[in-house]
């Protein structure tokens, strides 16, 4: 009888295991292997640490090794509006980095005291008395094993938000990107929008020699959309050649207080994207899984009487700052809006010749 099973060591897990590890008795489970160059599954992800993910890792005590970084590190976005034929350059203080090789790293500073099971697979969890029964595969055999509390840190997709809550209703995308051979002189990092395609944007970020193109479209015709959105990157100058990978994954968009599924009070907790923690103008979920992580390891060593309870007050500051991303997208995603903020110049920079 383990006390905490955590499905999902992504950034919100494995914060979660390593805050518990010595103080309760942990399990955790992931998709990922453990060997960074095995095949196997790998977050889809712009691979950028926002300032706020960047604070949440200082306030931890945590510090970055070079090992996790991507090259070049880019301090200026450009800025596209595919429909319009506008362009600006605006500062950004993101991190470039290797998300997999991140993930992972995260993972390494999880306490050996934590049980971890790599590149398995949990299938269901079932209560079973005063305990939640995992079933799940590894190295193709099926196994179980018991916990007082259940935490679901996999994601959009999450199996745990789904079992928990099967009827609940949250806006989603498809994220769909490509590598490319990285042809720029100078790096590059790109912002691209086109509501004739999608309410959302497209990304465009030098890593190591590669280019990793994407863009988040509602879920009907995705892949349509997405090719429609590359010609035209194209179009404007983006040298894109032949795609050397393709990846895609669900990504959340927050619209409202009852997106949000924190779990139950039967020993059920949500945290990260798999609790819909995830900027609704930006997609930054990183910042969001190392704080509910925290909050979560602060509520399950309290042992308060109702923990659930517990959980909900001490996420309600984060909530409310998720929320109040939503006033922040009218000047990005209205076309109106954001055609007079781009024309204007409005914090922008000189944008960089094109090499």
């Amino acid at each position: 009888m383990k006390d905490v099973a955590i499905i999902g060591l992504g950034p919100a897990g494995a914060t979660l295991a390593r805050l518990l590890a010595g103080m309760l008795d942990v399990v955790a489970f992931d998709k990922k292997a453990a060997d960074p160059d095995a095949a196997g599954f790998r977050k889809p992800c712009g691979g950028l640490l926002a300032e706020d993910a960047q604070r949440s890792l200082s306030r931890q005590g945590l510090t970055l090794p070079k090992s996790v970084l991507a090259d070049p590190q880019i301090f200026e976005v450009r800025t596209l509006d595919l429909c319009r034929r506008l362009e600006r350059c605006y500062r950004r203080f993101y991190i470039n980095m290797d998300r997999h090789k991140f993930d992972l790293w995260l993972q390494s500073l999880v306490p050996a005291t934590v049980e971890i099971h790599n590149a398995c697979t949990v299938k269901f969890f079932e209560r079973a008395d005063d305990a939640w029964r995992i079933h799940y595969y590894e190295n193709g055999e099926k196994k179980t094993i018991e916990a007082r509390y259940i935490v679901g840190a996999d994601g959009a997709a999450s199996l745990v938000r789904r079992t928990i809550a099967p009827d609940h209703k949250i806006r989603s995308y498809n994220a769909v990107q490509q590598w490319f051979k990285d042809e720029s002189a100078r790096g590059l990092y790109a912002c691209f929008f086109d509501e004739r395609l999608s309410d959302c944007y497209g990304w465009a970020v030098s890593k190591d020699g590669r280019v990793v193109f994407g863009a988040a479209f509602p879920p009907k015709n995705s892949k349509q959309a997405y090719d429609t959105l590359l010609a035209r990157a194209r179009e404007a100058g983006f040298s894109l050649g032949e795609p050397l990978a393709t990846e895609a994954c669900q990504v959340l968009r927050p619209e409202r207080m009852d997106d949000f599924v924190l779990g139950n009070d039967d020993g059920v907790f949500l945290i990260g994207e798999a609790a819909g923690f995830i900027s609704p103008s930006s997609l930054e979920g990183m910042s969001y899984a190392l704080d509910s992580a925290e909050i979560l390891a602060g509520t399950l060593l309290r042992e308060n009487a109702d923990l659930f309870e517990d959980y909900k007050k001490s996420t309600l500051k984060l909530r409310l700052k998720l929320l109040s991303k939503i006033l922040k997208n009218p000047f990005m995603y209205n076309p109106v809006l954001r055609s007079f903020v781009m024309k204007s110049g409005i914090a922008s920079i000189a944008v960089p010749a094109r090499k």
